[in-house]
């Protein structure tokens, strides 16, 4: 290892590699040396990774290095500092004991750090199966997706989103086991390739932060490790260990009838609706007529609201009622003008679609 290191860099390269690794670092951990990013400094650039054991990312970012060395500074309050320092060029030099002192205009700060040495590896992964995606398509799926995985511990395998790659497409399912959504692209890659993983929500969470709508972003896959290497950072993860409930079997068959609907419309009629829906049930009301949609909510004590949607639609008269949460957040989350309501039902699942490959299951509420 080589003691002391000095370099210079501006606040802006220094603030964006930090906000790109410190959200993984934990509040709550143990291991003080967790609480602290790895800052390695070498050829002209500075390499800054965090870890929790379970998730890591790693970026780098220009800097001119005039001594090459390694450290672990506490990283939120290091970010802290380079926020608020007054002038763009910042100077950090760190002595052999990992004692940092940092330099900008007037300000000058001294922080105590942890040795280098003591910091986790991330695991390497190149000799694993490896896909590669525009990151738009990985950022839209994970949008489209993401939203309905299960926040309950007990049911761990449903914490993360179910990728498989298979049969020539990638495929994403997220459930809480009340509603599921999945999207399904074309991906070419060698049939021995193929292999099916749940990535952990906090995972998917840091991957969203990295992910732009321009470039490449390649995956590497093992038995119980992912990374994704986006642009100039890298996240590894562990996988979700256990098997993912066959979520084809909740997708209803062919549907009694499609409602065609304006997303935009439907999803302000809901949101506006929903305000006078009751704490307890939170639920409103769909009555299907004859091309109209009469949404409507009720709460004792509160009072009620009602509005009408117009629609193609021709069969029999009914009415169910859904979680206005759980029919709002995939409307936020697709951009699609028009959106396919297909129903059978007052008791069977409803399939919310859009042109191309995505799909949403949502379970029906009862109607009181």
């Amino acid at each position: 290892m080589v003691y002391g290191m000095k370099f210079r860099i501006t606040k802006e390269h220094f603030l964006n590699g930090l906000n790109q690794v410190q959200h993984v670092v934990s509040s709550k951990s143990t291991l003080p040396i967790l609480s602290n990013v790895l800052i390695e400094a070498r050829d002209g650039e500075l390499k800054l990774t965090t870890t929790d054991l379970d998730v890591g990312v790693s970026g780098t970012v220009a800097a001119e290095v005039e001594t090459e060395g390694a450290t672990t500074l506490p990283a939120r309050r290091l970010a802290g500092i380079i926020r608020e320092l007054p002038s763009n060029d910042i100077s950090v030099e760190v002595d052999g004991k990992n004692n940092a002192v940092i330099r900008s205009g007037p300000s000058y700060f001294k922080i105590i750090g942890l040795d280098a040495g003591e910091f986790p590896q991330l695991p390497d992964l190149s000799d694993s199966r490896e896909f590669t995606m525009t990151q738009k398509m990985l950022k839209e799926g994970l949008r489209r997706t993401s939203y309905a995985i299960s926040n309950d511990e007990t049911r761990y395998v449903l914490n993360g989103i179910f990728a498989s790659f298979k049969d020539a497409k990638v495929t994403l399912v997220a459930t809480d086991g009340r509603r599921l959504a999945m999207v399904s692209e074309d991906l070419e890659f060698p049939q021995s390739q193929e292999i099916d993983v749940i990535i952990p929500s906090k995972a998917v969470a840091e991957l969203q932060r990295l992910l732009g709508d321009e470039g490449e972003v390649r995956l590497y896959v093992s038995e119980s490790q992912i990374a994704f290497e986006v642009d100039d950072a890298v996240l590894v993860s562990k996988l979700v260990e256990g098997n993912y409930p066959n979520y084809r079997q909740v997708i209803p068959g062919k549907a009694a009838s499609r409602i065609i609907i304006d997303r935009e419309t439907l999803l302000s009629t809901v949101n506006r609706v929903s305000l006078l829906s009751s704490d307890k049930q939170h639920s409103v009301r769909f009555h299907f007529s004859q091309d109209t949609i009469n949404i409507s909510s009720s709460a004792q004590d509160v009072g009620e609201a009602q509005e009408s949607i117009p629609v193609k639609y021709e069969g029999e008269e009914f009415q169910l009622a859904f979680n206005p949460d759980y029919l709002m957040a995939p409307l936020r989350n697709l951009d699609n003008d028009e959106v396919y309501l297909d129903l059978t039902n007052a008791v069977t699942a409803g399939v919310l679609r859009v042109e191309g490959s995505f799909l949403y299951v949502i379970m029906p509420m009862r109607v009181t």
